[in-house]
Order: structure tokens, then sequence, then C-alpha cells
């Protein structure tokens, strides 16, 4: 993405119709969900806090929706009477508890008042996370019907916003589907997640040495799921009625150890490296589950889709991205995402 977008006008007249506001659209996901939205004909107004590179199409518009309250997104939704509202802001990465409460609490309290109070009632996709659920055990899958009970503190700030918006659609004040994300991957994945890391280290070796690479101890399994299948479940999402006030799992439905995709990055990126485990930086959650899967059976039933690409796809297009990024000496991270790794 190498162009700035335009700021929008409220009741700017468009060509094309199906507009949808995307809030966090800057950020890691919420740039793979413009872009699917843009793929499917829809005009994407973006709302986030800073302007970055979007690209041209795009509407910008500067908005910090906790600090201005939810007069300012009310007006915005009568001006631009959207199809969809997209919430794919919030706090992922390497944040306090603060940034946690502000992002995945406050800001979704703020977007329901906005939407309560609108006479314009779009459908809000809300970018939940499987770490909303209760650790199960190795080889049990989460579906939607797997206990909530998440033992980090990402995890119960994710759940907070998504009881709070399952309360207002099932009290008809918004309508809205949760769409509970895995592990997100692709293009642009934040320099302070696992791969991240890995990648940040490969690229801070010159090509002719060999790149040390260190990391917390590799035990985990997760579901990790492609940033473009995600876009492409958002887009989705909207389209089904049947979808509406209720959960839908994303991921792409089998568990990859950590240490395999780790291996793969170092693979695809074609550097010489040592993997020193036990040394990282990173500090993991109290509480973390070392296993997890996802089963994605209800989303292949409401909103007819399924993943589409492998471990290698979403591995390529990230060390892709960041070494693309490297060269140019500059990157960005942030975005909502699914959760850890």
């Amino acid at each position: 993405m190498t162009a700035l977008g335009t700021q929008g006008r409220p009741g700017r007249p468009r060509a094309r119709t199906g507009r949808v506001v995307v809030l966090g659209a800057t950020g890691f996901v919420g740039r793979h969900v413009g872009a699917a939205l843009e793929a499917a004909g829809h005009e994407v107004l973006a709302v986030a806090r800073r302007p970055v590179k979007i690209p041209a199409s795009w509407r910008f518009c500067p908005m910090d929706v906790v600090e201005e309250g939810p007069g300012a997104l009310t007006r915005l939704l009568a001006a631009e009477r959207p199809l969809a509202v997209v919430n794919a802001a919030g706090a992922v990465w390497s944040t306090s508890a603060g940034d946690m409460r502000r992002g995945n609490q406050l800001l979704v309290e703020r977007l329901l008042a906005a939407l309560t109070a609108s006479a314009h009632r779009p459908l809000l996709v809300h970018l939940g996370s499987v770490h909303e659920y209760a650790p199960q055990p190795p080889g049990v899958a989460l579906v939607e019907s797997s206990p909530t009970g998440p033992r980090t503190e990402y995890g119960r700030s994710k759940l907070y916003g998504t009881r709070a918006v399952l309360r207002a659609a099932e009290e008809g004040r918004v309508e809205a589907v949760v769409l509970r994300l895995s592990n997100v991957i692709g293009a642009g994945t934040p320099p302070a997640s696992l791969l991240g890391r890995v990648a940040r280290q490969l690229l801070a070796a010159q090509e002719d040495e060999d790149a040390e690479v260190r990391v917390a101890p590799l035990r985990s399994s997760r579901d990790f799921v492609d940033a473009r299948d995600v876009s492409e479940a958002v887009v989705a999402a909207m389209r089904s009625r049947r979808a509406v006030g209720r959960v839908v799992n994303i991921g792409s439905g089998r568990s990859q150890h950590v240490r395999t995709m780790v291996d793969l990055l170092i693979s695809l990126s074609g550097r010489r490296a040592r993997l020193v485990e036990g040394t990282g930086d990173a500090v993991r959650p109290v509480g973390e589950q070392t296993w997890m899967g996802v089963d994605v059976s209800v989303a292949r039933e409401l909103l007819g889709w399924t993943p589409r690409r492998t471990p290698e796809d979403m591995v390529r297009d990230l060390w892709a991205a960041a070494a693309e990024e490297g060269c140019d000496g500059h990157g960005e991270g942030g975005g909502a995402g699914g959760g850890r790794p």
C-alpha cells in the first residue's frame, strides 16, 4: 500500500454504492479487510486515529472514537449511510492492560453507543478472538459453543467487547455478527509478534552471514489463518443474514506447531540462521495454553466460507512484505488481529 487516501467529506456523492466503514483500517487486519471489500466492489471509508499509507482509492476519516466519544461516529454514520461497519480496531501485540482496555473495551462501548443513537442501522461485523475461549485439552477443537473463560488479559478484554456486541444485538439495538479470529498471519504481520520478531532478526543480519534468531521456548501449537482468508470471511459475513446475532469462528481448521512456522519462515527467507530457544525477549502470558485448534464448520455453513491458503502462502507473504519494508527502511505495525503468538 503506497498511496495516501483522500480525506473523506461527509455526504460527498460517490459513483459506487455499498460503502463500508472500517474502524482500524490502517492496522494489520484492517488493511487486508479493506482490500477485500474494495475487490468485492465496495467503497472503503477508512477510520483511524492517524493517517498512514493506504490506497488512494480509499477515503480516510481521522477519528479517535474513544477520545471523541460516540457523537462523532454517529454523525459520520448519518452522513455516509454505510452498508456495514467493520470493527478491525483493537489492541493485540505487546500492549499494556490499559491499552487493551481502551482498544478492546472502551472503543466497543463507544461504537455500540454510536450505532444505537444512529437513525441509520448498518450491519456491524465485529472482529473478536478465539482467545476468548477457555483453554481446551490437546486435540479438542474450539467450536462456537465451547466455554469462554480466557486466562490472559488480552482474551478477557476481547471477550468483554464480544459480550457487549452480542448483548446489544439481543436487545435489538444493533444488527451484528462476531467473527472470532484465530492467529492471523500474512503481509504486514506486526513486528512484535513471534513470526514478526523472527523476520526482523533475519533481516538484521547481513545476507552473507548467519542470522542468530532468538525466541522464547517454542512449545505451543496454534491455528494460524491467512489474513486474506480472514478478509474474505468478513465480506462473506456481510452477505449472510443467517449469521446476524451469531458468533462464527474463523481459522484454518488445523493446528500447527509454532516451531514448524518458524522453521518455515527461515526456510522461505533463504537466509542462513541459527535458532536459539529460551532467550527471546517475549514474555508468555500467564495461563496461556499450549495447544489450540479451531473448528470452522459453522463458517462453512453460515457464511459459505472456507479457508483456502496454506501455511506456506501466509508465511511467504509475511516475508515478502517484511523484506520490502526492510529495504525501504521503514515498516508499519499494529492493528487488530486474532491474538498471539
